[in-house]
């Protein structure tokens, strides 16, 4: 029993010198995106939210003007970034083997494979979860937490890491609301108090509902990181 205190100290001092590692590498990809005037999009939800599909609409809507990117980070399998190139956009699987998130050395390692063209905007597809990818940063220029209507209206205050650090949060499935015990008030109240400056936007990949405003919203992103080109 005396020795655990010594453990749970040198488990902290492992876990800073992981993050304070990421953090290194993490700023040297945000150096070379911002050399290349890259946009970069980490998003971050539960599985089953609809990261997937609503990147499926998103680049299906920005490809004919923009060059698009994606990231997949997944425990198995090659589905999502197959789905991405059925949309005629390059895509690059992650496989992490089993760790629930993603680091910044997993995205050098994946853009290095990847091998893919100059991008104006590159979007990471996080492992699903609400909490282990909070505190890795991955080079982006912003985080995007996704809710889906369907896990309730009581998630951003159960997991506030990761709804007060997104700048922006995106409701999906909203055609569902009328259907469900959803409040989207309460939920857009909890965003606002714990991210006082953050987006919030309601999506249905199914409908459209929102995917104008959130592609609107990635375009103004990417000309305020790149004004000398209009």
């Amino acid at each position: 029993m005396a020795d655990r205190p010594d453990e749970a100290q040198k488990v902290i001092q492992v876990q800073r010198k992981a993050l304070a590692a990421n953090e290194a590498r993490a700023q040297r990809l945000r150096r070379g995106f911002a050399e290349r005037g890259t946009l970069v999009v980490n998003l971050i939800s539960s599985p089953g939210s609809g990261k997937t599909t609503l990147l499926e609409r998103t680049v299906a809507m920005l490809r004919d003007e923009l060059r698009c990117g994606v990231l997949e980070g997944d425990v198995a399998t090659e589905r999502d970034a197959d789905r991405i190139r059925a949309q005629g956009v390059p895509a690059h699987q992650i496989l992490t083997g089993g760790a629930c998130h993603l680091d910044a050395r997993l995205v050098e390692r994946g853009l290095a494979e990847a091998s893919f063209p100059d991008l104006d905007i590159l979007f990471i597809e996080n492992v699903g979860n609400l909490i282990c990818p909070t505190n890795y940063d991955l080079g982006e220029d912003f985080k995007v937490a996704l809710l889906s209507v369907a896990e309730g209206d009581d998630k951003p205050f159960k997991y506030p890491a990761i709804f007060s650090r997104a700048e922006v949060t995106v409701i999906t499935k909203g055609d569902h609301i009328p259907h469900l015990a959803f409040d989207l008030d309460a939920v857009r109240d909890q965003i606002t108090t714990l991210n006082p400056n953050g987006r919030f936007l309601v999506t249905s990949s199914t409908s459209g509902q929102g995917l104008d405003d959130w592609c609107g919203l990635l375009r103004a992103q990417l000309s305020a990181k790149r004004p000398h080109k209009g």
